[in-house]
């Protein structure tokens, strides 16, 4: 029996006082002022209880550093994986016991996230896209910024495509490598070594056919998008998510909220790259001009897309910015018009919903999986507590206490 000081109540907005959690296995039995526990329940006190977190924007198996660029010629694929299983760990720590992970290599949060699911490893629950699907030269190319004879020429198993048919292929690629979702880059990007942060990089029917294939699959499909036009054929094209959305217009927002289209600013990833952008030697100098550019723009642009109406939910681009700091973006997201409640319940019944999830997560309710955290103080009243998780369950164990 978890007994709360306080509980947040996203299904409905409120906050409720002196609330009793009767957690058995891995669900939640009962919520309420005095559940029927028994003698036998082990009773922990809690002072602010809430739904785990959930992230919508991750990259677990790295992290930026000074010497990242090198660091892609110098790890093998267990580095991956090892850094992968130490990310996780930090980032439900952090009290995110959920995330979406946003393009790996050999596919290791795919295998990291079934060693979690079967109890060897430690870490949130992780719903994958593996490998992005890029084009020749886009952002998810992984062979751009190699010299010529390095570059090779890879196809869709790599995640580069050049017509439906191709895109067709890697999206069966990723459900035969065990991916739970699709990841696409519809525009140029930030830290690629490219020239182009903004420009469209898939053609309409390129787009249509990826969705379709996804959709036929049973998988969703999120689209890292800086620029106008790419988000605009993106969305028409049915994608689920937009991911970073630096230069949405209004044109933009009003077909996303007609077509029901997500929106994940990650305000923490563009805060951090503006601010290495300053530094000498952090960032390769074809990077750092659209580092300066496109940083500033997003948490502009996250308040707008608030202000129209846009459904909004919780990511950071973890692995861009620190694992384990995830909760910044709560801050930067009240600070950009989002009042605490909303910013909390975009990262757990909105979250929830992104992922499918909604009738196993994303509140604490009867029936539920037993996914809780737990602050000192009201994030309520002050959001930056959520920097501070003092209690972690996540599938009815704990990890944090």
């Amino acid at each position: 029996v978890l007994e709360c000081a306080r509980l947040i109540d996203v299904d409905r907005g409120r906050l409720l006082q002196d609330q009793q959690v009767l957690v058995q296995e891995n669900r939640i039995v009962s919520v309420g002022k005095n559940v029927n526990a028994g003698d036998g329940a082990t009773r922990i006190q809690l002072e602010t209880c809430l739904p785990g977190l959930m992230d919508m924007h991750v990259h677990l198996s790295g992290q930026m550093s000074r010497n990242g660029y090198i660091k892609r010629f110098q790890n093998n694929e267990a580095d991956q994986a090892l850094l992968a299983s130490h990310y996780a760990n930090i980032t439900l720590q952090a009290g995110f016991t959920t995330v979406r992970n946003l393009g790996d290599s050999y596919n290791v949060t795919v295998a990291l996230r079934d060693a979690i699911s079967e109890g060897v490893a430690t870490g949130p629950r992780i719903f994958t896209a593996a490998k992005t699907i890029a084009t020749t030269g886009g952002h998810g190319d992984p062979t751009n910024g190699f010299r010529k004879d390095m570059m090779g020429n890879p196809g869709p198993v790599d995640g580069v495509v050049n017509s439906p048919d191709e895109a067709r292929k890697a999206v069966r690629q990723r459900y035969k490598d065990g991916a739970d979702m699709i990841k696409i880059t519809a525009t140029g990007g930030v830290l690629s070594l490219a020239k182009s942060g903004q420009n469209p990089q898939f053609m309409t029917d390129e787009l249509e056919a990826l969705v379709q294939a996804a959709n036929d699959y049973g998988m969703t499909v999120a689209a890292h998008a800086h620029g106008t036009e790419g988000m605009k054929r993106a969305v028409q094209a049915g994608v689920t998510s937009i991911e970073h959305g630096t230069f949405m217009d209004d044109d933009v927002m009003t077909r996303m909220q007609k077509l029901g289209t997500y929106y994940v600013p990650t305000i923490s990833a563009g805060k951090f790259v503006a601010e290495k952008s300053q530094e000498d030697d952090y960032l390769p100098p074809v990077v750092r001009p659209k580092a300066a550019l496109v940083g500033p723009q997003i948490e502009e642009t996250f308040a707008k897309a608030y202000a129209n109406g846009v459904t909004i939910a919780f990511g950071t681009d973890a692995g861009v910015s620190p694992h384990g700091t995830n909760a910044l973006e709560f801050i930067y997201m009240v600070e950009g018009g989002m009042p605490e409640m909303e910013a909390i319940q975009s990262s757990t019944v909105t979250a929830a919903r992104l992922i499918g999830m909604e009738d196993q997560l994303g509140s604490i309710s009867a029936g539920k999986l037993a996914d809780i955290v737990a602050v000192e103080g009201n994030p309520l009243e002050d959001i930056s507590v959520l920097s501070d998780i003092s209690f972690v369950m996540k599938d009815g164990t704990i990890y944090k206490q």
